[in-house]
């Protein structure tokens, strides 16, 4: 089922008496998501995903815009009659229901010809059960079960009315780390196998990064970035989407383009070729530095971390107020007792941004 989203806003009183402008918790939306896929909501606590992921429920009324599924107009049907199913953060199972009880609830509760018979209800409800691999334990109460058994409930229930659209606001911020890995790529393996078209509510831009076909980065209620996973990473629009995207973050350096070089504390460390000279943000990604002991960045080192597979080398440099954090291959290794290193910065892994506005700067022409 294809998602529309037009123009749509959504505003809210301000609390703040003293303050008469109203809150813009989804501004100006407008976005096409395909049927079939699996699209991530991505951005820090308050950027107005879960109020997006409401608004395409019908647990909220947007202020302006429509919103449409296929080719039928929904802004202003109750959320009952959208055919979707939603999965909340905190599960929201009864807890005097078993597993299957759970299951059944949302068919029990339909009225008139949409209404299955008893068997069609069992047979749909153990199917659900199955695809989420817990169909042996029906009989279980929610008391019963562990953190990822219970989600995978609260999946079954969303299923089990076949619904046109699922929506999921932050299902894994329950979880421990390693349920969460192994729940998150459940989540993937069953929307591919349903093509239900999906949205996925997170602040865990691994988690957007790891399973979604798209992601769109929002930030105070306006989308910053749509697109692929890694496009997006690979090529931000702006310091905030640069710096919100990658584990460990974007390293951000103050620095200048003067005649088509790079300058860090004055120094040139990189060509920048077709940039327009100004004051600029340097990001640098942790695997874009290379040590190189004739490198034009010169850091302080504070510690070497051997992480098996890389080594995270920590620095400091004039240039940036943070530690620097690069990330190398693991067989690189410093004499003992040094001091300093240099570092030679791969340009696919740079990105320069506008000190004033923060957009990113492209070389003219590109």
């Amino acid at each position: 089922m294809k998602i529309t989203l037009e123009h749509l806003t959504k505003r809210f009183p301000n609390r703040n008496k003293k303050i008469h402008e109203d809150v813009i918790a989804v501004n100006d939306f407008t976005f096409e998501i395909p049927d079939g896929q699996l699209i991530g909501l991505l951005g820090p606590s308050g950027c107005g995903k879960s109020t997006a992921l409401n608004l395409i429920c019908g647990l909220e009324t947007p202020t302006s815009g429509r919103i449409r599924f296929g080719d039928d107009d929904v802004t202003d049907l109750p959320p009952e009659n959208r055919g979707v199913g939603f999965v909340f953060q905190n599960y929201a199972l009864y807890p005097h229901l078993t597993v299957l009880g759970n299951i059944l609830f949302p068919l029990e509760n339909l009225r008139g010809k949409d209404r299955p018979t008893k068997e069609q209800m069992l047979e749909r409800a153990k199917e659900a059960a199955r695809l989420v691999q817990i169909d042996m334990l029906l009989e279980r109460r929610p008391s019963e079960l562990s953190g990822g058994q219970q989600q995978r409930v609260a999946i079954a229930r969303a299923l089990v009315k076949m619904p046109r659209v699922l929506l999921l606001d932050e299902p894994l911020s329950n979880l421990d780390a390693r349920l969460r890995l192994q729940t998150r790529e459940e989540i993937r393996r069953i929307q591919r196998e349903t093509r239900i078209t999906t949205i996925f509510v997170t602040h865990d831009q691994e988690e957007a990064m790891s399973i979604s076909d798209g992601i769109v980065v929002m930030k105070e209620g306006v989308v910053q970035q749509i697109g692929k996973p890694q496009d997006v990473y690979d090529d931000p629009v702006n310091l905030f989407v640069a710096k919100f995207l990658g584990t460990p973050p974007i390293n951000v350096f103050t620095g200048a383009v003067r005649t088509g070089k790079l300058l860090l504390n004055g120094v040139p460390v990189m060509d920048a070729p077709g940039v327009p000279d100004g004051e600029v943000y340097a990001g640098v990604r942790p695997e874009g530095f290379v040590v190189d002991a004739n490198g034009p960045l010169e850091t302080s080192l504070i510690q070497v971390e051997v992480m098996g597979r890389d080594t995270s080398i920590v620095a400091r440099h004039p240039s940036n107020e943070n530690a620097i954090r690069a990330i190398v291959p693991g067989e690189t290794r410093l004499p003992a007792g040094t001091r300093e290193v240099r570092f030679t910065l791969k340009p696919n892994k740079v990105h320069l941004f506008r000190r004033d506005t923060e957009a990113r700067l492209r070389p003219a022409g590109a």
